[in-house]
């Protein structure tokens, strides 16, 4: 279990390393801003092809061939970094970063859970949790002071990295295969988004919110490190790293300390917060307030955590347990989209209006999303309430 969380957290350790090092790359190589924004984005590209096509694979021919496999193709990625000669070749290992990880990331987190110890089985999700949003913020965290401390961050990182993967690659292949091979492989490649009408309104009124929340998480890994120097003409690759790593590390404790709320709860609790989080970015934006800024991230965390969280419990929990690929399915579609479409529109604006403005605008659409999805969450409530107020009625009138 321990080897097998090493090598998911390897995974995303990488991702979140390349938040502060695309503005060394930008510094280095001297490419427009919104190339910057597209370097970060096609993860999503990569994330998503993968993770529905292969997101299932490993259910039938094994989690281990399917892990190995895509920690040799993260490998792949951490050497086309590695040896990156211009911003092309970030791009493409963006694209191969997220392809790994797209691959690996359902396998990797039911394997956590099937090697978890009988008593502890809630452990493997939170491992999975840790690993995931932990290690995008340590990554970034730990590439800053790279980038602080040296000349040669850069190398220094994926060499690190790499070396992590093997490590992670000898664990998985050294331990047990947890489920049997099952018919169906090809078939499963088939990519297969489907919400059933039970969980439709559900998924509507999240989908908003879960947009938005991944929205705030794109604008933190790319749009934030670089407006340390273009905006607070900060020059601190250590500044960069914290940049990046705010929002995902509020994230994970709220995640894991919101287990026990209610989901409606941290929904709405979720909405406000991203909301709150907006205004906070764009305030800091706005006043030239890098303090207010990393506030405002944080507090956009605490809204990823809740929100995020809590659409995943309130949409899962209503449909049955051969609809739930489907809908996962469905929730990350929305998610990376919101991850990577609005920070390349963002790129291109930047060169257009500026970096503030481009900030206000963004954070406004967020916003707007959130108010949506806050009324959904509302006709909701209202709509269970008086479905109960009925059921009450009908149980007294059968009594009487």
């Amino acid at each position: 279990m321990a080897g097998t969380a090493l090598a998911f957290t390897s995974m995303y350790l990488a991702a979140g390393a390349l938040t502060p090092l695309l503005v060394v790359y930008r510094e280095q190589w001297g490419f427009a801003p919104s190339l910057l924004t597209v370097a970060f984005a096609v993860y999503a590209i990569g994330f998503l092809a993968a993770a529905l096509t292969l997101g299932s694979l490993s259910d039938h021919i094994g989690r281990r061939p399917v892990l190995i496999g895509a920690l040799v193709v993260q490998f792949a990625s951490n050497l086309i970094f590695l040896l990156a000669p211009e911003i092309g070749w970030v791009i493409a290992g963006r694209i191969v970063q997220g392809v790994a990880s797209g691959a690996a990331t359902a396998a990797f987190t039911a394997a956590l859970v099937e090697h978890a110890p009988p008593h502890q089985k809630r452990l493997g999700p939170i491992l999975g949790s840790v690993g995931l949003t932990g290690g995008l913020a340590v990554g970034s965290l730990l590439a800053g002071f790279a980038i602080e401390l040296t000349s040669s961050a850069n190398t220094i990182a994926f060499v690190v990295l790499s070396a992590l993967t093997i490590v992670g690659g000898f664990a998985v292949a050294a331990s047990r295969e947890t489920i049997r091979r099952s018919p169906g492989a090809l078939r499963s490649m088939i990519p297969n988004v489907a919400i059933p009408s039970a969980a439709r309104a559900e998924f509507l009124a999240a989908a908003p919110a879960v947009a938005a929340v991944w929205m705030l998480a794109g604008l933190s890994g790319g749009l934030a490190p670089s407006m340390v120097h273009s905006v607070f003409h900060l020059d601190s690759g250590l500044l960069d790293g914290l940049a990046g790593f705010i929002a995902p590390a509020v994230s994970v404790i709220i995640g894991l300390s919101f287990a026990r709320v209610r989901p409606r709860t941290a929904m709405s609790i979720g909405i406000w917060a991203s909301i709150i989080g907006s205004l906070g970015i764009i305030g800091g934006a706005t006043a030239n307030s890098l303090v207010t800024m990393f506030i405002g991230q944080a507090i956009a965390g605490l809204g990823f955590g809740a929100a995020f969280t809590a659409a995943l419990g309130l949409i899962i929990s209503i449909v049955a347990a051969h609809q739930r690929a489907g809908v996962v399915a469905g929730i990350y579609v929305v998610s990376y989209v919101g991850l990577g479409l609005p920070v390349v529109l963002a790129g291109q604006l930047t060169d257009v209006l500026g970096v503030v403005p481009t900030v206000r605008w963004y954070g406004a659409v967020v916003v707007f999303l959130a108010l949506l999805s806050l009324a959904a969450q509302h006709r909701l409530k209202l709509r269970t309430h008086q479905q109960s107020g009925k059921n009450d009625g009908l149980h007294e009138l059968t009594n009487v």
